[in-house]
């Protein structure tokens, strides 16, 4: 068959606002290709429960594209061997895909894609499907062609013809390709279908309360948009969503009911941090060693590289003997998800409190994040840990987070069970009960440190590496290359002798992480 395009479908499992699948479409019949990749999920920060939400995902286009005329053909193995195989019976014209921003083992798998469709003369057309630029010079301006880029139409699904000599193939078993279990039993389902219907639900019925309930665990499951992981995952598009927000925001100031102020408010921050969503996937598009080393190579060597495995562990494990963070900890591995603001603390944590090297505590999350994206989750994981050099630096209080965001400590107690006869004014300290006895060394452990001498330490040990000039001119170059232009806050320690300078991220501005447009 003369001018086949193979569609090759990666992070962007659906049919609409799919520009590849439509230009491709115009040049000849079109093969859609999924490729599961056995050496992907072997990497450390690769999960089972990820896998599950993407064999969702797969599912759901699979049907979708049957209904345009021609069904997902499904093959698992290394890309350059599949498109080899199916060079080999078909006459292939063109490779289509969207642009991704992954992790190392995709950039380099990518590369490798380059180099076999060069040698065979095959032209590899990749698109943008967000609004992170592709050799990016300068972010001046980057806002402001972000929000041209999200007011295009969206791209209509055309109809395909069926190429019936092709076998589609079968999605295959996580056992296959993840031998180790991943107990997850609240994690979101995936595909366009529950996509479509989380998006509805947020702007219509769950998100009224946003702005004030995202900041809690007690009531972000429920009031967050939960779009996160059909970001990552592609099932919706980053410009379908900020359409539906936009005309959401537009029917809202044209009416008049109880409520309404508090729905605005919510849809104006939410559509914010649609915007941070690309911001931070573009520095790792733009270094993409931000996965392995310091942002600031100050502070190379500032934490041991190898991490105090008790401590990791028990971190990993929610059982610091911080209540508050090992019930996010637990609550994350049930659910495969949590707010920005308890991501923040469990990484801060990890890297000031235990003095944790961000890179283990990084890939820990990573698994557990259904969600995970890894231009998001690096960018971040490195911001909470202090080693950009041009972000405030954020030490959280693991006792007053609790306070603040559980002070009934119900949180706490659906899932540290291990609490329940500490008197509900201890909750979040229980070696102050008078029962602490029975319960601290037995049912739950001590804190594996004292959180407000571990923090004190760390601040000093962090503020110590940010003094002098050559850390000046370092953090500048990397706020140039890597900030907001938008902020207009000067860097916490850094001396200017110029009212406008360049500034970096603060405290004052919107933090994500995850898929983050929804936790800050």
């Amino acid at each position: 068959m003369p001018n086949l395009q193979i569609v090759w479908f990666k992070k962007d499992l659906r049919v609409h606002d799919h520009a590849p699948l439509k230009r491709a479409s115009l040049r000849g019949p079109v093969l859609p290709l999924y490729v599961f990749e056995p050496d992907l999920w072997c990497e450390p920060d690769m999960s089972g429960r990820q896998f599950d939400f993407l064999c969702e995902c797969v599912s759901d286009l699979q049907r979708e594209l049957a209904n345009l005329g021609q069904p997902l053909v499904i093959r698992t193995g290394r890309v350059i061997e599949v498109l080899e195989s199916l060079s080999k019976s078909l006459e292939i014209g063109g490779l289509w895909s969207h642009e991704e921003t992954g992790n190392a083992w995709t950039f380099e798998r990518d590369k490798q894609v380059a180099a076999w469709c060069k040698a065979h003369g095959l032209p590899w057309t990749e698109i943008p499907q967000t609004g992170v630029i592709r050799r990016l010079g300068s972010r001046d301006k980057w806002a402001s062609t972000w929000d041209r880029f999200m007011s295009l139409a969206p791209i209509e699904a055309p109809q395909l013809g069926s190429l019936d000599q092709v076998p589609p193939g079968d999605i295959p078993a996580r056992s296959e390709m993840l031998p180790a279990p991943d107990h997850c039993p609240d994690r979101q389902r995936g595909g366009r279908t529950r996509a479509l219907d989380t998006l509805q639900s947020f702007l219509f019925e769950r998100g009224k309360h946003y702005r004030a309930a995202m900041a809690t665990p007690v009531k972000a499951f429920d009031s967050c948009s939960r779009l996160s992981p059909h970001l990552a995952f592609g099932t919706l598009s980053m410009r379908e969503v900020a359409q539906a927000v936009w005309d959401r925001q537009k029917e809202l100031h044209d009416s008049q009911f109880p409520g309404q102020k508090t729905w605005q408010g919510a849809m104006r921050s939410f559509s914010g941090r649609l915007h941070w969503h690309c911001h931070f996937m573009q520095k790792l598009e733009d270094e993409p060693e931000l996965e392995f080393r310091n942002l600031h190579r100050a502070y190379d060597g500032l934490r041991p590289e190898a991490p105090d495995q008790e401590r990791l562990g028990a971190w990993q494990n929610g059982e610091t003997g911080l209540p508050f963070v090992d019930a996010c900890m637990r609550a994350l591995r049930a659910t495969g998800w949590m707010n920005f603001r308890m991501r923040a603390m469990l990484t801060a944590v990890a890297s000031y409190h235990l003095w944790l090297d961000w890179r283990a505590p990084g890939l820990h999350l990573a698994r557990l994040f259904t969600d995970y994206e890894p231009g998001i989750h690096w960018p971040q994981i490195q911001m909470q840990s202090g080693t950009t050099g041009i972000n405030t630096i954020r030490i959280y209080n693991p006792v007053k987070q609790g306070l603040d965001q559980d002070p009934s400590g119900c949180f706490v107690r659906q899932w540290v069970p291990e609490l329940k006869d500490i008197d509900p004014e201890f909750i979040h300290e229980p070696w102050k009960a008078d029962n602490a006895g029975t319960v601290l060394g037995r049912t739950y452990p001590f804190p594996v440190v004292d959180h407000l001498s571990a923090a004190r330490e760390a601040r000093n040990r962090v503020w110590a590496v940010r003094g002098g000039h050559a850390f000046r001119n370092e953090a500048s170059s990397i706020q140039t290359k890597h900030g907001s232009r938008r902020s207009g806050i000067r860097m916490r320690g850094q001396r200017t002798t110029r009212k406008k300078t360049t500034a970096a991220p603060s405290a004052q501005q919107p933090d994500l992480f995850g898929n983050p447009h929804e936790d800050a």
